[in-house]
Protein backbone atom coordinates (compact mmCIF):
# COMPACT_ATOMS: atom_id res chain seq x y z
CA UNK A 1 0.00 0.00 0.00
CA UNK A 2 1.07 3.56 -1.02
CA UNK A 3 1.12 5.97 1.79
CA UNK A 4 0.55 9.73 1.15
CA UNK A 5 2.89 12.16 2.36
CA UNK A 6 0.78 13.35 5.21
CA UNK A 7 0.70 9.64 6.65
CA UNK A 8 4.30 9.29 5.93
CA UNK A 9 5.27 12.10 8.34
CA UNK A 10 2.91 10.62 11.20
CA UNK A 11 4.85 7.25 11.36
CA UNK A 12 6.58 6.70 14.47
CA UNK A 13 10.22 6.70 12.51
CA UNK A 14 9.13 9.83 10.84
CA UNK A 15 7.90 11.70 13.78
CA UNK A 16 10.99 11.12 16.12
CA UNK A 17 12.36 13.89 13.63
CA UNK A 18 9.52 16.58 14.68
CA UNK A 19 10.35 19.04 17.00
CA UNK A 20 8.15 18.48 19.95
CA UNK A 21 8.18 21.64 21.82
CA UNK A 22 7.39 24.89 20.98
CA UNK A 23 9.82 27.66 20.05
CA UNK A 24 11.70 28.15 22.95
CA UNK A 25 12.80 32.47 22.70
CA UNK A 26 10.17 34.49 21.75
CA UNK A 27 10.60 37.12 19.06
CA UNK A 28 11.30 40.54 20.15
CA UNK A 29 10.11 42.96 18.16
CA UNK A 30 10.60 46.97 18.56
CA UNK A 31 7.78 49.03 17.51
CA UNK A 32 8.34 52.59 17.76
CA UNK A 33 6.73 55.88 16.86
CA UNK A 34 7.73 58.22 14.85
CA UNK A 35 5.22 61.09 15.70
CA UNK A 36 2.92 62.05 18.23
CA UNK A 37 -0.52 60.93 16.51
CA UNK A 38 1.37 57.28 15.81
CA UNK A 39 2.36 57.19 19.56
CA UNK A 40 -0.77 57.47 20.89
CA UNK A 41 -1.89 54.78 18.89
CA UNK A 42 1.32 52.43 19.81
CA UNK A 43 0.21 53.29 23.69
CA UNK A 44 -3.32 52.04 23.06
CA UNK A 45 -1.86 48.95 21.21
CA UNK A 46 0.80 48.20 23.82
CA UNK A 47 -2.36 47.22 26.41
CA UNK A 48 -2.88 43.95 24.83
CA UNK A 49 -1.16 41.00 25.48
CA UNK A 50 1.95 40.47 23.70
CA UNK A 51 4.92 37.42 23.65
CA UNK A 52 8.21 39.88 23.26
CA UNK A 53 7.12 43.06 21.78
CA UNK A 54 8.42 46.61 23.26
CA UNK A 55 6.82 49.66 22.54
CA UNK A 56 8.61 53.49 22.74
CA UNK A 57 6.60 56.38 22.09
CA UNK A 58 9.21 58.96 20.90
CA UNK A 59 12.89 59.34 19.65
CA UNK A 60 14.86 61.87 20.43
CA UNK A 61 18.26 62.89 18.55
CA UNK A 62 22.09 63.63 19.87
CA UNK A 63 23.88 64.96 16.54
CA UNK A 64 26.56 67.39 18.81
CA UNK A 65 29.74 65.13 18.22
CA UNK A 66 30.83 65.28 14.92
CA UNK A 67 28.93 62.86 12.60
CA UNK A 68 28.08 60.23 15.16
CA UNK A 69 24.20 60.62 16.02
CA UNK A 70 22.89 59.41 19.27
CA UNK A 71 19.63 58.62 19.43
CA UNK A 72 17.81 57.27 22.46
CA UNK A 73 13.95 56.04 23.02
CA UNK A 74 11.09 56.53 25.50
CA UNK A 75 8.99 53.56 26.48
CA UNK A 76 5.79 54.05 27.81
CA UNK A 77 6.59 54.57 31.14
CA UNK A 78 9.15 57.09 30.32
CA UNK A 79 12.26 55.04 30.52
CA UNK A 80 14.76 56.12 28.06
CA UNK A 81 17.24 53.27 25.95
CA UNK A 82 19.42 53.85 23.37
CA UNK A 83 18.32 53.01 19.94
CA UNK A 84 20.96 51.01 18.36
CA UNK A 85 21.15 48.60 21.72
CA UNK A 86 17.15 48.11 21.20
CA UNK A 87 18.28 47.56 17.44
CA UNK A 88 20.76 45.43 17.51
CA UNK A 89 18.58 43.32 20.12
CA UNK A 90 15.67 42.78 18.08
CA UNK A 91 14.14 40.34 15.26
CA UNK A 92 12.48 42.30 13.86
CA UNK A 93 11.51 46.85 14.06
CA UNK A 94 8.14 48.14 13.37
CA UNK A 95 7.62 52.02 12.76
CA UNK A 96 4.57 53.58 12.77
CA UNK A 97 4.13 57.53 11.08
CA UNK A 98 0.69 59.65 10.67
CA UNK A 99 0.12 60.47 7.40
CA UNK A 100 1.83 63.57 6.19
CA UNK A 101 3.44 63.65 9.78
CA UNK A 102 7.61 63.83 9.64
CA UNK A 103 9.03 60.80 9.06
CA UNK A 104 12.60 61.53 8.50
CA UNK A 105 13.72 59.61 11.32
CA UNK A 106 12.93 56.34 9.62
CA UNK A 107 16.75 56.97 8.22
CA UNK A 108 18.62 56.49 10.86
CA UNK A 109 16.59 54.00 12.35
CA UNK A 110 16.67 51.75 8.90
CA UNK A 111 20.80 52.58 9.08
CA UNK A 112 20.61 50.91 12.45
CA UNK A 113 18.65 48.12 11.22
CA UNK A 114 20.84 47.03 8.29
CA UNK A 115 24.26 47.45 10.51
CA UNK A 116 22.49 44.85 12.54
CA UNK A 117 20.52 42.54 9.52
CA UNK A 118 17.51 43.54 11.16
CA UNK A 119 14.13 43.54 9.10
CA UNK A 120 12.49 47.19 9.46
CA UNK A 121 8.71 47.61 8.55
CA UNK A 122 6.72 50.73 8.46
CA UNK A 123 3.37 51.19 8.66
CA UNK A 124 1.76 54.26 7.70
CA UNK A 125 -1.47 55.26 9.61
CA UNK A 126 -3.89 57.76 7.97
CA UNK A 127 -6.56 59.21 10.12
CA UNK A 128 -9.83 60.45 9.10
CA UNK A 129 -8.98 63.63 7.25
CA UNK A 130 -5.62 62.88 5.62
CA UNK A 131 -5.34 63.57 2.19
CA UNK A 132 -4.04 61.82 -0.84
CA UNK A 133 -0.92 64.20 -1.02
CA UNK A 134 -0.12 63.17 2.70
CA UNK A 135 -0.36 59.36 2.89
CA UNK A 136 1.76 60.16 -0.70
CA UNK A 137 4.26 62.20 0.98
CA UNK A 138 4.87 59.70 4.11
CA UNK A 139 5.02 56.60 1.58
CA UNK A 140 7.81 58.28 -0.45
CA UNK A 141 9.61 59.06 2.97
CA UNK A 142 9.43 55.60 4.49
CA UNK A 143 9.50 53.18 1.36
CA UNK A 144 13.23 53.54 0.57
CA UNK A 145 14.10 52.16 4.35
CA UNK A 146 11.30 49.66 4.97
CA UNK A 147 11.42 46.05 3.76
CA UNK A 148 7.61 46.19 4.01
CA UNK A 149 5.44 49.69 3.80
CA UNK A 150 1.76 49.11 4.55
CA UNK A 151 -0.91 51.47 4.68
CA UNK A 152 -2.95 50.66 7.85
CA UNK A 153 -6.10 51.94 8.53
CA UNK A 154 -6.29 52.33 12.17
CA UNK A 155 -5.65 49.98 15.56
CA UNK A 156 -7.13 46.57 14.67
CA UNK A 157 -4.90 46.81 11.34
CA UNK A 158 -1.72 47.35 13.45
CA UNK A 159 -3.19 44.59 16.17
CA UNK A 160 -3.46 41.88 13.30
CA UNK A 161 0.18 43.02 11.63
CA UNK A 162 1.86 43.01 14.65
CA UNK A 163 0.12 39.42 15.46
CA UNK A 164 0.97 38.10 11.79
CA UNK A 165 4.72 39.37 12.83
CA UNK A 166 4.43 37.12 16.20
CA UNK A 167 5.20 40.20 18.64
Amino acid sequence: MLLSESARVTTAQEAKFRIQYPNSKPRAVKVIALDTQSAKLVDEVSTLPWNGAAFFKSLSFDAAKGTNVKAWLNDLAGHTADLATEVANADCVVVISGAGQDAHSVSLIAELCTQHHKTLVALVVPQDAARDDEIDASLRILRPHAKMLVIAHGRDYIEAMLTALRA
